[in-house]
């Protein structure tokens, strides 16, 4: 009977897990796309476009060990919890930015409301990935529900940029933050009614017993460090390319798209990721994380290397997902290559987690922390990737070099950089 009782329990955990995942998904992705509203008012400045995801990120830093910290104080539930309040004001404050009648002062207050937003999706990431790790009893299996909780977050991704590029439409110099207030409504709504589920839901902790502080610690395991790293890199390059390729469909020189049809190309990606982790999930569970990482890095790699060689006039009609449907949309070669690699980075962040907290024991927790502290990935690249396309005069396919360097990281991490070399570390 007990075991029972423990097996519903774990359900209902992995399906509250599997929601966070999605919300993370949700308020991470609205930042990109609404940087379309604060560049038109500074002279079209990818810099400025990208500052919202940058902040959005940088709460990663700043409160990545700090929730690590949380989580092991007062566990799952409760910091899940906090995370889901602390996301309802910084949607609030983001809402709020469109009231302001001076342009630097609502760039200020939505940037503002993108840390705040911050704060809480990180403290969702601490919660959901190693107790879906845990539950799953690591390896394979782990690995899986990291997997089908990613597909999630994917599909709640996509659909943020979709809702938001629609509501923009074509910007103007009229366009203001405000004409996207049913996407920062329904987020609001969904927090609202998330922290009310959570306050009375029993999710019980895997691991009931305190972290040790007198535990190894992770920073000295040389798989998790360069595992911490491949984090920071990775989100990096899963933002830069589709949250870049926006801005780039959005200033070609010849049928350049407007926000609505840039966001459907750029929320595709999202979706491909979605069918990516679906499939991962399946896959998972017969194929190492280190052999998967391998093979999916290594393909694109390939896909952004071609995609930056081949000419940006060279149009093809692909499938976008808009409106829960398909259609066909004009779009450079390069455009399409960039959001295939949207199926190779679905599968990434599940196997760098397994790989980099094998064999840490009990300081997996203090792991999960750090690595939330290396998302801050997400907000320096793109950043970066959108400096060298101000700096190059809009020269955007320069600017993927920064991605590319990331996925040969990704690859190197994979083959040599994952392995355990210190055989203290089987015994820990």
């Amino acid at each position: 009977m007990n075991a029972q009782k423990q097996r519903n329990a774990n359900i209902v955990a992995i399906i509250t897990m599997f929601f966070l995942f999605g919300m993370v998904g949700f308020v991470t992705n609205l930042a990109a796309p609404a940087g379309t509203i604060w560049m038109s008012k500074y002279e079209g400045s990818n810099t400025v476009g990208m500052l919202g995801n940058f902040m959005n990120f940088f709460a990663y830093l700043v409160m990545g060990i700090p929730a690590g910290m949380l989580l092991q104080k007062i566990g799952y539930k409760k910091t899940a919890l906090i995370a889901v309040i602390v996301g309802f004001f910084g949607i609030g404050i983001q809402f709020l930015s469109g009231k302001f009648s001076s342009d630097l002062s609502g760039l200020i207050v939505y940037l503002t409301g993108a840390f705040v937003a911050g704060l809480c999706v990180c403290m969702l990431n601490t919660v959901v990935n190693p107790m879906l790790n845990e539950i799953g009893g690591g390896g394979n299996r782990g690995n899986t529900l990291l997997q089908w909780g990613s597909s999630l977050n994917s599909l709640f991704g996509t659909i943020a940029p979709v809702l938001v590029g629609a509501l923009i439409g074509e910007v103007t110099k009229n366009t203001t933050f405000s004409d996207i207030n049913l996407v920062l409504y329904i987020a609001m709504a969904i927090f609202a009614v998330v922290a009310i589920i959570l306050y009375f839901l029993n999710i019980p902790d895997p691991s009931v017993e305190k972290v040790d502080d007198r535990a190894r610690s992770p920073w000295k395991y040389r798989h998790f460090v360069l595992g911490a790293i491949g984090i920071f890199i990775y989100v990096g390059v899963e933002v830069g390319i589709p949250g870049t390729m926006k801005f780039f469909l959005e200033n070609l020189k010849e049928g350049k798209l407007d926000p609505s049809a840039a966001g459907t190309v750029a929320a595709t990606y999202w979706f491909l990721m979605l069918i990516g982790r679906l499939a991962g999930a399946g896959i998972a569970t017969k194929v190492s994380p280190r052999n998967l990482l391998t093979f999916v890095a290594t393909i694109a790699i390939i896909l952004v290397g071609v995609a930056m060689l081949l000419p940006q006039n060279i149009m093809v009609s692909m499938p976008v997902f808009s409106k829960f449907k398909f259609l066909m949309q004009t779009v450079p070669i390069n455009a399409l290559l960039f959001v295939l690699v949207g199926l190779c980075t679905s599968i990434m962040w599940g196997g760098i987690f397994n790989l980099a907290v094998e064999g840490l024991g009990a300081s997996v927790k203090k792991a999960s922390g750090i690595f939330m502290m290396m998302v801050v990935g997400g907000g320096i690249l793109p950043l970066l990737q959108n400096g060298i396309v101000d700096w190059t005069n809009k020269n955007y396919m320069i600017s993927y070099i920064v991605p590319l360097l990331g996925l040969a990281y990704l690859l190197f991490y994979a083959l040599v950089g994952s392995k355990i070399v210190d055989k203290k570390e089987h015994r820990q």
